[in-house]
This record gives structure tokens, C-alpha cells and sequence, in this order.
């Protein structure tokens, strides 16, 4: 079971981000886009994640511990920070111009398409660039 529940969530969530079109970029873009050809379809994919999302972080806080691991893995820093603030800018401007964001791009992969792949092999670089540039996080 070790394997088989992230192995199971993993495909659970690629295939969602596939029926719901978050792994097209266009789509995404025409999301981002209020005030021009504005297409709000992807709103009940966003709050169907956030209101799953509340209830499964809610239920589990009753719990003492997950039903498939020894415990909880809950976030150790709390500050809202510069490196914070401005790892969300870049993140945000990154979607917006690209029209993908990490999990969606790595879904994309298997699709051989030279953008997805060079945006990934740029995501990937970035993230190794900023650990070593700026450091790893340090917990508070």
C-alpha cells in the first residue's frame, strides 16, 4: 500500500487535470483572460479543488493520524515572507504567460509537445538554480 495509494492519487489527479482541461494551455490563458475573451469554465474545476480540499484538511484533523502513513505531514513555516511573495509572483506571472503550471506541465509530458518539454527542462533548472542561488527553505 505504500506504493500503490500515491501511485493511485497521482493518476486520480492526472487524469482530473486531463477531463477538466487544466493541461491546456489555451484554455488556461482564455481562464486568466477577464477582461478580454474571458472563458470562466475552469472556476468549478478551482472550486471543486478548494471545497474537496477543505473537507478532507477538516476531516483529518479529527483524525490522529492518515489512513495509509504514520502521520500527518503538516507545513513548518508559517511566515508570509519576501521568498514567499515573491516565489508566488514569479509563479503566477509563469502561468499566466505559459498557461501551465507544474502539475499540469508534467501531465503534459507524455504528450512529446517541444514547449511542454522545454518549459519543464526551464522549471526544472529554475528550481536548481533558486536552491542553490538562493538556498534551501530553513525551517522556522
Amino acid at each position: 500500500m505504500k506504493h500503490v495509494i500515491p501511485f493511485l492519487s497521482g493518476l486520480l489527479f492526472g487524469l482530473g487535470l486531463l477531463l477538466s482541461g487544466m493541461n491546456d494551455p489555451q484554455k488556461v490563458r482564455g481562464f486568466l483572460d477577464i477582461f478580454g475573451n474571458w472563458q470562466p469554465e475552469l472556476i468549478a474545476v478551482m472550486g471543486g479543488a478548494v471545497v474537496t480540499f477543505f473537507i478532507v484538511f477538516q476531516v483529518s484533523k479529527t483524525r490522529a493520524r492518515p489512513l495509509f502513513a504514520p502521520s500527518f505531514h503538516l507545513p513548518s513555516l508559517q511566515a508570509i515572507d519576501f521568498r514567499l511573495m515573491s516565489g508566488a509572483i514569479m509563479f503566477g506571472a509563469g502561468w499566466g504567460l505559459v498557461g501551465l503550471c507544474p502539475g499540469p506541465a508534467l501531465v503534459d509530458i507524455l504528450s512529446g509537445n517541444e514547449s511542454v518539454l522545454i518549459f519543464v527542462g526551464a522549471l526544472i533548472a529554475g528550481n536548481r538554480l533558486a536552491h542553490y542561488v538562493v538556498g534551501p527553505v530553513k525551517s522556522s
